[in-house]
């Protein structure tokens, strides 16, 4: 299946090249490109798109009000943002807004194809690495936390591997990751998973993190 991407960014060297690089991917192909924050998000409706490559800082409408508007309006179309460094606030405000992860702009063509697929697949981008960092970095700038208004549950309606498995997916683990780290089948973790955005009323596995992070669930570090 191809999977049917929409570059948003207001520099033009930038969509072209993103454009060469994931159309020389047999799976992906680039149906359309916007120059702001509101033509991505006139162009999600009439495109479809299956991911969105969003820059931060546009003109009109910004990165972020435009993830927050496309997340609201499409629960199809995944939001993969771009950012030239790893630790920018915006990108904080960006996975609160709806996003499912972040790509930073000197990637290689082979991390920006991947990072494509793993959030068309349905899965956050998170790189223990760098979105811990930037989670971590950006909860510290409250004393509380503010928990995310898509977050009606708490925490304590979690069953206690539910707690655990939410933690784990903050520290950035996988499916499999987490299943060998608690001796369980994969289907296993799948299924807690869904039910813990079910019950905290998440989008996905990055808004699942930052929440736990907000949380204070896992102790920034």
């Amino acid at each position: 299946m191809t999977i049917r991407v929409l570059i948003a960014d207001d520099q033009m060297m930038v969509r072209e090249g993103f454009s060469v690089l994931l159309n020389a991917m047999p799976d992906i192909e680039v149906v359309g490109e916007a120059v702001n924050g509101r033509e991505a998000v006139t162009k999600v409706r009439e495109l479809a798109p299956d991911v969105v490559l969003m820059d931060i800082r546009m003109p009109e409408l910004n990165g972020i009000e435009a993830t927050r508007e496309i997340v609201a309006a499409d629960g199809a179309a995944k939001v993969l943002v771009l950012t030239t460094f790893d630790l920018d606030e915006y990108v904080y405000q960006a996975l609160r807004a709806g996003a499912s992860g972040f790509l930073l702009k000197d990637a290689s063509a082979r991390q920006l194809a991947d990072g494509v697929k793993v959030v068309a697949s349905g899965e956050a981008l998170l790189a223990p690495s760098v979105t811990r960092r930037l989670i971590t970095e950006f909860s510290k700038l409250s004393e509380k936390p503010h928990l995310m208004p898509s977050a009606h549950a708490a925490h304590g309606d979690l069953t206690e591997r539910e707690t655990e498995v939410l933690v784990l997916i903050a520290q950035g683990l996988s499916n499999s990751e987490i299943a060998g780290r608690l001796v369980v089948a994969e289907s296993t973790i799948k299924t807690h998973v869904s039910r813990i955005l079910v019950k905290l009323g998440l989008r996905d596995r990055t808004q699942a993190a930052v929440f736990a992070y907000e949380a204070r669930l896992v102790t920034p570090g």
